[in-house]
């Protein structure tokens, strides 16, 4: 076959396939560390095998979620701070699978810039390996696309898959009753949603990134990318203890249109504001904003990141195992009669 007459090549065009191929290699190690019971094999092959018979599982139905980070990832890009953000993709995939009751085992990654930097994707894919360690499941391939002219210099974007697995019949929400108890466990901050209403704020606040944190110490761009935490061993074993009747993670939409998904017809919630304190970067994001209380909960958590809905009489014991396992449990209030969620009393 003759040559070409211009020489061109792919990585003329803006697409080095060393480039990526090196990126394989440099996340090979992390991508090990996340190895669990099923997993059958390594990065690089066209697809990943796993096995769920080797996971444990006799008669297994598998549960699928996907999501991404939003534009938090604008406050990474800008601040140049990406070693968290791989862990707020898995956590906002997980913290749904476990919503369903399932156990999440195997987990994706796509990740699209203009041009491929091996360091600043080799650090945002070490974090993604690590809250999948954090989770119990195993980081088992992924995709990394280079498009040159579909990006900006220096933006990237990420996509997160998770499968998970649960016995047949074992499926949440299930068996839930009026008088049900809504235990909430607490977030560490604004997690992966409401952030195109942040930034709105940070700029009406007329702030920089590197300015002091009005409501934390540290720079205020480092405040705000606090990792979502991980729910997922800690609802397991609660799941797995019995008397939990539901789940609900709570990202965009707050707890006002997250907390109804997991109730049946003709059920609704109770919730008491004053049973937890609004943590500071919620009431500066109010306070700055003029935001009504009723938007603030059905935009942010709040203070709540998961509320599990358990048996009355299963509350005080599943209460006492989630603090062993390190969580801040708050008794939030009940299931109800009728529809939607009320409040009493207030968080601002």
């Amino acid at each position: 076959m003759s040559g070409g007459k211009n020489g061109l090549t792919y990585a003329a065009a803006g697409v080095d396939i060393d480039a990526g191929n090196a990126l394989v290699e440099r996340i090979k190690p992390a991508a090990k560390r996340t190895d669990r019971p099923g997993t059958m094999s390594g990065l690089g092959g066209f697809g990943a095998l796993f096995d769920l018979k080797a996971a444990g599982y006799s008669d297994p139905i598998l549960v699928a979620a996907t999501d991404g980070v939003g534009t938090k990832l604008r406050i990474a890009i800008d601040t140049g701070n990406v070693e968290t953000i791989g862990i707020d993709l898995v956590a906002m995939c997980v913290n749904d699978l476990v919503c369903q009751g399932a156990e999440p085992l195997l987990f994706l990654d796509y990740f699209a810039t203009g041009k491929l930097d091996v360091d600043q994707a080799t650090r945002i894919i070490e974090g993604i390996a690590q809250g999948c360690a954090d989770s119990g499941c195993a980081l088992v391939g992924g995709e990394t696309a280079e498009m040159p002219g579909m990006y900006h210099k220096g933006d990237f974007d990420l996509a997160g898959f998770a499968v998970g697995a649960m016995e047949r019949g074992a499926a949440l929400p299930a068996g839930v009753v009026a008088g049900d108890v809504l235990l909430g466990l607490g977030s560490n901050g604004v997690h992966s949603n409401g952030y195109s209403l942040v930034r709105k704020v940070v700029e009406l606040a007329g702030l920089g990134w590197d300015a002091p944190a009005p409501f934390a110490k540290g720079a205020l761009g480092q405040a705000l990318l606090a990792p979502t935490r991980l729910y997922v061993r800690q609802a397991l074993a609660a799941i797995r203890a019995g008397g939990v009747h539901g789940l609900a993670h709570i990202t965009g939409g707050g707890l006002t249109e997250n907390l109804p998904r997991v109730l049946p017809e003709g059920l609704g919630a109770e919730i008491d504001l004053a049973a937890w304190q609004l943590p500071p970067v919620f009431r500066w994001l109010a306070e700055t904003a003029g935001m009504e209380q009723a938007e603030l909960l059905k935009t942010f958590n709040c203070g709540i990141g998961m509320i599990l809905v358990v048996a009355a009489d299963r509350a005080e014991a599943l209460a006492a195992l989630l603090v062993e396992q390190g969580e801040t449990v708050t008794a939030l209030g009940q299931v109800t009669p009728g529809q939607g969620v009320g409040y009493r009393n207030r968080l601002l």
